[in-house]
C-alpha cells in the first residue's frame, strides 16, 4: 500500500493519516535458504531459533487482514524481529499504533501480550487480555499463511540469492491481487 503512493506526496500523506486512525498488526516469519558458502554470510543468516540459515520477512497489515500495508523482505536470519521493525517504523508516522506478538515486547508503540513472570503465573485477567489480543492479531497469521501457499515463499529458497527480494515481493503482490479479487467478487455478487 505504501509503495503505491510513494511517489505522490499528497496521496502518501492522506494514506498515512488514514492509517493513523487504526491499529496495524505487525509480524515476522522466517524462510529457510541454502547454506551460504562464505563464512561471514553463514553467521549473518544463521537463525538460532530455527537452527538453520534463514531470511526474515516482516509484514504489516490492516486490522481486518484484507490489505498489506508494508513488507520488509530479505533481512538476515540472525536479526531480531524488533530490530527489523525499528528500522522500518521511520517510514511511518510516529503516532501510528501497532499490535504485535511477544517478539515486540518493550516497544512503546506496539501493543503486546503480557509475559508470564519468571517463576510465576499470569492472573486470569491478564490471560483474558492475552486471548483478546491474540484474537485481534490472528489476521496477520492468516495472511502469512496465504503467502506460504506459494512454495517459493514457504520452502527452502533454491533460486539465486540476489532474486530473493523480487520473488517475495511478487508473491506479496499476487496475494494483494487475490485478496482484492475476492473482495470485488463478494461485492458484485447478486443479492436476493
Amino acid at each position: 500500500m505504501l509503495e503505491q503512493v510513494k511517489k505522490n506526496d499528497s496521496d502518501r500523506a492522506w494514506v498515512q493519516e488514514f492509517l493513523a486512525e487504526v491499529e496495524l498488526i505487525v509480524d515476522s516469519y522466517e524462510q529457510p535458504i541454502q547454506r551460504p558458502q562464505n563464512d561471514r554470510e553463514q553467521k549473518k543468516n544463521y537463525s538460532g531459533k530455527q537452527k538453520r540459515h534463514t531470511k526474515k520477512n516482516q509484514v504489516i497489515v490492516m486490522p481486518n487482514g484484507k490489505e498489506i500495508v508494508d513488507v520488509v523482505v530479505g533481512e538476515t536470519g540472525a536479526t531480531a524481529d524488533i530490530n527489523i521493525w525499528r528500522k522500518q517504523r521511520l517510514s511511518l508516522l510516529t503516532s501510528q499504533k501497532f499490535q504485535g506478538d511477544k517478539a515486540y515486547v518493550g516497544e512503546p508503540l506496539i501493543n503486546t501480550p503480557h509475559k508470564k513472570p519468571r517463576q510465576g503465573v499470569l492472573t486470569p485477567a491478564k490471560k483474558r487480555a492475552n486471548k483478546s489480543k491474540a484474537q485481534k492479531r490472528i489476521f496477520v497469521e492468516h495472511l502469512i499463511r496465504l503467502l506460504k501457499i506459494f512454495r517459493v515463499a514457504a520452502e527452502r529458497f533454491r533460486l539465486k540469492a540476489k532474486n530473493y527480494d523480487t520473488v517475495i515481493l511478487v508473491v506479496c503482490g499476487l496475494i494483494r491481487w487475490r485478496i482484492g479479487a475476492i473482495a470485488r467478487v463478494s461485492i458484485k455478487a447478486p443479492t436476493n
